[in-house]
């Protein structure tokens, strides 16, 4: 039987979880002076390219997902490969990413494939530092340069999305991941399930949330999968992004569609609309 965990992080029942990173519950609040348009573009049925566009002009807020949108590769199949278990959850990925199987379920099957410990999830860390995608630093840093708050948030692992946002400048309390648990002598000790985004709608949630909190009327998510998408309601926009992975989906039902992140920098240099309210 494995050790009973250590006092590091103490859940809602009491149980003391020994976590790969700390607990963080707050928002980063924004200065941005909001402008307005007409009518959300995920909330109008017959929204064209160009109102999801105005919206990203306009944006107040900006939450990316991290793997295979900021980041090149999928951080869970490059733990399983690390931890040599590749083979056996390649496709239990694909059918997560493409809205084929819920998430929590995909998350906590593969987790338990893997049954990554401690010290492997430091040593892949310390081994392999995030890819991140080509445009990505430019791209964030346009959106720092205006006031806009950018958000990571993943159905990845905190401790190692923490890095991530180090290299891109984000505020590690606009991180929204899920965090591992270990028990005392460091093995697998499963997920904290509370997180909204272990769930296969906690992105909306998350972004629901932020909303609420700040107030921010053109809030934008951008990201490869089926999760990201569903974040569109409450988002006021999102963008599908295909420069590592097409997800038909995705690809399918986005209103704007890119394969390179320049294109979002050179929208941001257009001015937006005037006049419109919502």
């Amino acid at each position: 039987m494995p050790s009973i965990p250590t006092l590091l992080h103490t859940n809602e029942i009491g149980q003391h979880i020994l976590t790969s990173s700390p607990i963080i519950t707050s928002y980063s609040p924004s200065n941005v002076s909001m402008k307005i348009i007409t009518t959300s573009p995920c909330n109008s049925p017959m929204s064209s390219l160009e109102e999801t566009k105005v919206t990203w002009r306009l944006t107040d807020a900006v939450c990316f997902d991290v793997d295979s949108t900021v980041c090149e590769d999928e951080a869970i199949d490059e733990l399983a490969k690390f931890c040599g278990k590749e083979k056996e959850i390649a496709q239990i990925t694909k059918n997560a990413m493409s809205g084929k199987m819920d998430f929590r379920a995909a998350l906590r099957t593969r987790l338990n494939i893997i049954k990554p410990t401690y010290q492997q999830v430091q040593s892949y860390i310390e081994a392999f530092p995030p890819k991140l995608t080509p445009g990505v630093r430019e791209l964030v840093s346009a959106l720092h340069q205006r006031g806009i708050p950018v958000y990571l948030v993943s159905g990845g692992f905190h401790s190692i999305i923490c890095d991530v946002a180090r290299q891109l400048n984000i505020p590690l309390e606009n991180i929204y991941a899920n965090r591992l648990k270990f028990y005392f002598d460091g093995e697998y000790a499963g997920f904290d399930e509370d997180a909204p985004v272990s769930r296969t709608a906690g992105k909306a949630e998350v972004v629901k949330k932020l909303k609420e909190d700040y107030g921010y009327m053109n809030l934008v998510t951008i990201g490869d999968g089926a999760t990201d998408l569903h974040t569109c309601p409450p988002a006021d926009a999102f963008i599908g992004f295909g420069g590592n992975q097409v997800r038909d989906e995705v690809k399918k039902h986005a209103k704007w569609f890119v394969m390179d992140f320049k294109e979002l920098v050179d929208e941001l240099k257009l001015p937006p609309l005037s006049g419109k309210t919502k």
